[in-house]
């Protein structure tokens, strides 16, 4: 196998687990994980939101903080490389957010979209440089009425927030990693 090949499998792997850990920040509201995911001078277009990454991570944790029933998933991940440090990235998504409308009424969303993303590959790393988040499925459903006790019943621990959701505590278990300490989840850049 040609080096180039092999760097650019590689690569591919580095994009989509930046991905992967942008949908694990965005529904543990886990600030690191997000900013990990993005170069400090990012953009990102989310729809109601449009403007600086960093914006958008502080909006995105107002919002998740208070209300820990979110789910992101990715699927039809296509990585098209511009150049060595370069890629254009569309990734399809499935999104279920729960939280309160202005008047406090608990609203549920199904959103189905892509995630069209520039990536940028810094000191041999891949971040985010700009989002552009095309919606292709919206839809309100109505939340359940019942109390998470009830929903959820013997079915726990259940996810929470960061640092309380249980995956937090597996990854204590970790050793150092000795190389690319960016690419583990928190540690993004302090901004």
């Amino acid at each position: 196998m040609h080096q180039a090949t092999i760097t650019q499998l590689f690569d591919r792997d580095a994009i989509r687990d930046c991905l992967h850990r942008y949908c694990r920040g965005i529904d543990r509201a886990d600030e690191a994980a997000l900013r990990s995911c993005y170069w400090p001078d990012a953009t990102d277009n989310h729809g109601s939101y449009s403007g600086s990454a960093r914006g958008f991570i502080q909006l995105a944790l107002s919002v998740f903080k208070t209300q820990p029933r979110n789910i992101h998933q990715l699927a039809n991940i296509m990585v098209e490389f511009l150049g060595p440090a370069e890629a254009a990235v569309e990734s399809y998504f499935i999104a279920l957010q729960r939280r309160p409308d202005e008047a406090g009424e608990m609203r549920q969303m199904l959103l189905c979209g892509r995630y069209c993303d520039l990536f940028q590959k810094r000191e041999g790393e891949w971040r985010i440089f700009e989002r552009t988040v095309v919606y292709d499925w919206v839809e309100e459903q109505r939340p359940p009425t019942s109390t998470e006790a009830e929903l959820f019943g013997p079915r726990q621990p259940i996810g929470a927030p960061h640092p309380n959701d249980p995956v937090y505590e597996l990854l204590k278990r970790r050793a150092p990693l000795k190389t690319h300490p960016k690419n583990r989840v928190g540690g993004g850049e302090e901004e």
